[in-house]
């Protein structure tokens, strides 16, 4: 089961059915899906995914409070991709958010979280080679590069960072 992490500023919980709405403002503003690498989805089926059995056992997924707004999502989850042998960091904030350290905090509750709790030894993030601001981020909390991943049905390009515990 997920368990709540708290950080100086932010809560992050289990979603609940009553959060829809604010995941799906997330998940259709434009501004933060293009750096997410995900396919075009309807947000509703995609957040009501969250709480089919076969998320609930592989993954942990958050909404993310400050001061009891909503401003985010994160989840940790076995990689989709086949090139990422591993878990994986998400972390995704409306814009208003931006800009104030929250993704930091976000990034090192959940890799936290991944080593402590989930016994990993590495963590993975894959991020859009142009996403500056997540790539510093990372770096800043001891990912490394690793390597650019490309995509085999698009030939987008992600680059791959790890942490290791």
């Amino acid at each position: 089961m997920t368990p709540t992490l708290t950080t100086a500023r932010l809560v992050l919980r289990p979603y609940v059915p009553e959060d829809e709405d604010g995941f799906v403002r997330l998940f259709d503003d434009p501004s933060v899906t293009r750096w997410l690498g995900m396919p075009s989805v309807d947000a509703r089926t995609l957040f009501r995914r969250a709480f089919t059995p076969e998320f609930k056992i592989t993954w942990d997924i958050w909404g993310i409070w400050e001061d009891g707004a909503y401003v985010g999502h994160a989840e940790i989850k076995p990689s989709p991709d086949p090139q990422v042998d591993g878990h994986e960091l998400v972390y995704a904030l409306l814009p208003r958010a931006w800009g104030r350290g929250l993704g930091s905090e976000i990034a090192a509750a959940v890799t936290g979280h991944g080593v402590g709790a989930l016994g990993l030894a590495e963590v993975h993030a894959t991020v859009d080679p142009a996403n500056a601001a997540s790539l510093a981020l990372l770096r800043k909390l001891g990912y490394a590069d690793v390597r650019d991943l490309v995509d085999e049905d698009d030939g987008e390009i992600s680059r791959l960072l790890t942490f290791r515990a």
